[in-house]
């Protein structure tokens, strides 16, 4: 057994413990691939970002029946805002020629290769995060959308980084 915030206790396998857990295995992703980063675009937009994901691993951490509880203690939850910002980072990025199209090759280069390891950690957790909202306990469907984006902005910051050879 496990504790969620307000002393919920849970097993260690249960869902949602998998699903914040793999969100903390991404931040720690991210975080090596923002020591690995060379250029500041990168490394400051990584930082707030992890800042987003330790709301989000708070707010996975709570029960929905305990969420109402959790905003009125002054907690953050994830927003619409944040992954708009997240596709601001994309648009940015895109506009200079950067896209989705073909495969790529992990590993060009040290910064890319850590980018590439921290989108697949992504992906994992909003595949967890999707099994915890389709057994019906997630509160907040805008988390989805939002590990949706970060693993499409971190592709592109990969991409990125390979082109600058950094």
């Amino acid at each position: 057994m496990t504790g969620l915030m307000y002393n919920r206790r849970v097993s260690k396998c249960h869902p949602r413990v998998l699903a914040y857990g793999t969100v903390d295995e991404l931040n720690a992703a991210i975080g090596l691939a923002r020591a690995n980063a060379s250029e500041k675009f990168v490394r400051e937009n990584l930082e707030l970002i992890q800042k987003d994901l330790v709301a989000l691993m708070g707010e996975l951490a709570t029960l929905p029946q305990d969420l109402e509880r959790y905003i009125k203690d002054g907690y953050a939850v994830l927003t619409r805002t944040m992954t708009e910002k997240l596709e601001g980072l994309v648009k940015e990025i895109e506009a200079q020629k950067i896209s989705f199209k073909g495969w790529a090759t992990p590993g060009a280069n040290v910064a890319a290769a850590a980018l590439d390891v921290a989108r697949t950690v992504c992906r994992r957790a909003e595949r967890d995060v999707c099994a915890l909202k389709e057994s019906g306990q997630l509160a907040n469907d805008e988390i989805l959308i939002y590990l949706n984006r970060l693993s499409d902005l971190l592709w592109l910051f990969a991409r990125w980084s390979e082109r600058r050879g950094t």
